[in-house]
């Protein structure tokens, strides 16, 4: 576990070889912040800590962290939402199932920081011949369009959920301007003139057994056929070969085949695909058929729509961390916290130099959060993904401020972008 606030060391970070403190103070405004590598940092209490201001209610620090498998970096930029000039939103590629790195999405958004977001399907080693999506596991919202909703619990990547945790749990900003923790659930019909029938997907790289699931111009181009592989349970299950999809446009059916297909959907179209019982109903569709598909996304207690939210897992609640929690895997991680009564957000990703590569356990994750400030907490897609960048003051593009453990920045399905107007 990790230890008191005492054992958590905020410094400015020093180059390996640096001969001096002022070679110290230097490097924290240029070339730390530029990816040098990182070394000891100098003990600092909690309110000692130096920042720097990456534009107005944005800051960004770097403190080391004394855990159970060895000192971490950690990388946090601090958001106040307090300020009105600054928001956040969901950063993507421009399609679900597509991919981009955090500091290109970041510039192409003009974000002033960014950090990752959810995990993803990222391989496919169980089912030959069948491509990854790089979709993202949980539900996304941005700009305040629904983008995705959840796979099943287990057709997720990343490590095992805490207890009473779920695949539709996101994190997000409200259009009250206030972060918050919750529940996003899909509820969705498709009506045919003779029945009406459950929405078991929406834009999701896998499709609970049984299901029928709904691809919209939101999904991209990737092909469908992962949606129909494993299982509710059982991730590296076969694929089905009980399926059948049937393409709507208009409100009216336009095509059939017998298995997904690949390629994109048109604005004004849904690709309806069925799986096993989901496949039969399908089959009694024929070309010309009325058919009216409803989809929403449904916040379990929220009821101010989310302008923005990001699927990952909770870790902290209410200033307390979840029951639990895994205390003994540690791993290079990111997370995203809240506190102010959501007014003032913690984006947090660890370094992955080969001296830090250690990391945090989540236990020591929901810990640190809590030190930190924050009251809410949610664990984002960790490893090779955890990135966290932001601008330097004055200038137009951000610069990645951690170093990710795989030499380079990952493609990523997704990711928290800050943002300040004037």
């Amino acid at each position: 576990m990790l230890r008191t606030a005492r054992l958590i060391r905020f410094g400015q970070i020093r180059r390996r070889r640096a001969a001096t403190t002022a070679l110290a103070c230097a490097a924290l405004v240029g070339a730390t912040l530029a990816g040098a590598a990182p070394a000891r940092a100098e003990p600092y209490g909690p309110g000692d800590a130096p920042a720097v201001q990456v534009a107005p209610g944005v800051e960004y620090r770097s403190f080391t962290v004394e855990a159970s498998h060895g000192p971490a970096q950690a990388h946090l930029v601090t958001v106040d939402l307090r300020d009105p000039r600054t928001s956040l939103d969901l950063l993507h590629p421009g399609a679900v199932a597509a991919r981009g790195t955090i500091s290109s999405m970041a510039n192409s958004a003009d974000a002033v920081a960014a950090v990752n977001g959810d995990f993803f399907n990222i391989s496919e080693t169980q089912h030959p011949g069948v491509e990854a999506t790089g979709a993202s596991v949980g539900p996304a919202v941005a700009d305040g369009r629904q983008l995705k909703a959840a796979v099943p619990d287990g057709q997720r990547f990343g490590p095992a959920l805490p207890p009473g945790t779920h695949t539709p749990h996101v994190f997000g900003v409200g259009l009250d301007r206030r972060a918050r923790l919750d529940r996003l659930d899909l509820h969705g019909s498709v009506t045919t003139e003779h029945e009406r029938l459950p929405l078991g997907g929406l834009n999701q790289y896998a499709l609970p057994v049984g299901s029928v699931g709904a691809f919209t111009s939101d999904w991209g181009a990737v092909s469908r056929l992962r949606s129909v592989c494993g299982t509710d349970t059982d991730r590296a299950a076969p694929c089905s070969t009980d399926t059948h999809e049937v393409t709507v446009r208009a409100g009216r059916v336009v095509a059939t085949a017998d298995t997904p297909g690949a390629g994109p959907v048109g604005p004004h179209e849904t690709v309806l695909v069925g799986r096993e019982s989901g496949a039969q109903q399908l089959r009694k569709l024929a070309v010309g058929d009325p058919v009216d598909v409803r989809h929403r996304l449904v916040a379990e207690d929220s009821l101010v729509p989310f302008r923005f939210a990001v699927g990952g897992y909770p870790v902290l609640r209410d200033g307390q961390p979840l029951e639990g929690l895994d205390p003994l895997t540690s791993a290079v991680r990111s997370a995203v916290g809240s506190s102010d009564g959501g007014q003032r957000l913690h984006l947090l990703a660890l370094d992955g130099s080969l001296e830090y590569r250690t990391g945090l356990t989540i236990a020591e994750v929901a810990a640190l959060m809590r030190e930190l400030g924050a009251r809410d907490a949610f664990s984002l897609d960790g490893g090779g993904s955890s990135t966290l960048a932001s601008r330097e003051p004055g200038a137009p593009t951000v610069t990645v401020r951690n170093h990710p453990s795989g030499g380079v920045e990952r493609p990523v399905p997704n990711g928290i972008g800050v943002f300040v107007r004037g």
